[in-house]
């Protein structure tokens, strides 16, 4: 479980670095990936990597940069961008701010970046995305699921949005779940402006907020809101608490019997890495609404070759899953690329001028396209259900969904 939740020795990250790309490190938390070709004559296109490698959300940052890893690596091996390789630059925003904010300087300052990628929560977005945007003049790509609102200039979100998680989902987890809901949540932006928007569409759809609750991001005893669930006869507990404390608070509603009474459990973020926090038998029935779920590689080709490029190099417990922002960051790169190939330049005003209505005909669980001039990403959206540890698809949209931001 330590392991699970990020508590990974920088040493036995630089490792796994090592074996799989040639990495050296560069100073704390930093770590450079030369490509294997560097003779052209304008020299390496450099992408910058911020996110978690330590802390509690390395679990989401390690599957992070090993997906940058698999991504670069492809492209380098199709002959780079521009007939020019790419030099990918990692920095552990170690789910602390203020270290981070030092660290994403090295990016744009000390190495330069023509891009930076990353970022988990929105509290770190929030942190990184000045000393990125506004003082380093580069551009920035957020990978992550996140509650919206983001409309910052040079800053493309390639996670999905509220109205993608919610406009679908939560109609149907009034038909199969029921009408009255709580919302439990962890005190930051996200959870606030996300139940903000669900509010709205539960009671649009004829349900109810029985109650709306915000916790420390580092509690663990959930006894007196598992009561008041239990007490109240809520329907479906619509989740924001993250982790450390998710694991807890599920092990204690699953001891007071909600799934046994027919309580349903939904969490918008909980993917393959976040099955694992607990036992199957405390999540069974939890669904959740995302952009990809392992199980799409049964009749998806794409999904299932690009899952399995990155259980091939990167085995073990950070996986490949969209409530990670892995995913998103497979998308915001493959855009990324796309916009430098059409712009012929990689300078951050002909790049975003291209990236603003860049599209991908593939991608894990189908194809996406930004928006023009919203710089939000389309994409499908899937709803899945945990059954025996494992996820079951039960819905999908038609096509690709509108973010409806900026």
């Amino acid at each position: 479980m330590s392991e699970f939740h990020g508590d990974l020795s920088r040493r036995r990250f630089l490792s796994g670095l090592a074996v799989a790309s040639g990495a050296i490190a560069t100073g704390v938390g930093s770590w450079v990936i030369r490509p294997e070709w560097a003779n052209a004559a304008e020299g390496p296109i450099k992408v910058g990597i911020a996110t978690d490698l330590t802390g509690p959300m390395g679990y989401a940052g390690n599957a992070d940069a090993n997906t940058a890893k698999m991504v670069i690596k492809q492209l380098n091996d199709a002959g780079g961008l521009l007939g020019r390789p790419i030099e990918l630059f990692i920095e552990d925003t170690a789910s602390n701010e203020s270290v981070a904010v030092g660290n994403v300087r090295k990016l744009t300052q000390r190495d330069k970046v023509d891009m930076v990628l990353g970022g988990i929560t929105s509290s770190m977005r929030n942190a990184i995305k000045d000393p990125i945007v506004a003082r380093g003049k580069t551009l920035y790509i957020y990978p992550q699921l996140y509650e919206g609102k983001e409309c910052t200039p040079y800053l493309f979100c390639t996670g999905p949005t509220p109205a993608q998680q919610c406009d679908e989902f939560i109609p149907w987890l009034i038909k199969n779940g029921g009408k009255k809901f709580a919302l439990p949540s962890a005190n930051y932006v996200w959870p606030h402006v996300l139940n903000k928007y669900a509010r709205k569409v539960i009671e649009a759809n004829g349900g109810e907020v029985v109650f709306e609750e915000y916790y420390p991001l580092d509690q663990v005893d959930f006894s007196a809101t598992v009561n008041r669930i239990v007490s109240n006869k809520v329907d479906v507990v619509f989740n924001t608490i993250i982790p450390p404390g998710v694991g807890p608070f599920f092990k204690q509603l699953y001891e007071a019997g909600f799934q046994k009474n027919g309580g349903r459990l939904a969490c918008v973020y909980y993917d393959e890495n976040t099955l694992g926090i607990n036992q199957a038998s405390e999540i069974e029935g939890l669904a959740s609404c995302l952009d990809y779920f392992k199980v799409l590689t049964k009749d998806d080709p794409v999904s299932a070759k690009i899952q399995a490029a990155y259980e091939k190099d990167y085995p073990g417990n950070f996986l490949f899953a969209a409530g990670s922002a892995a995913t998103g960051t497979y998308r915001g790169l493959m855009l990324w690329a796309a916009a430098v190939k059409e712009a012929g330049k990689v300078d951050r005003e002909s790049v975003a001028a291209a990236l603003d209505h860049a599209k991908i005909a593939e991608g894990p669980g189908g194809p996406a396209e930004m928006v023009p001039g919203k710089r939000h990403c389309k994409m499908k959206m899937y709803t899945a259900v945990a059954k025996g540890g494992k996820y079951e698809i039960v819905a999908r949209s038609e096509g690709l969904v509108d973010p409806k931001e900026c």
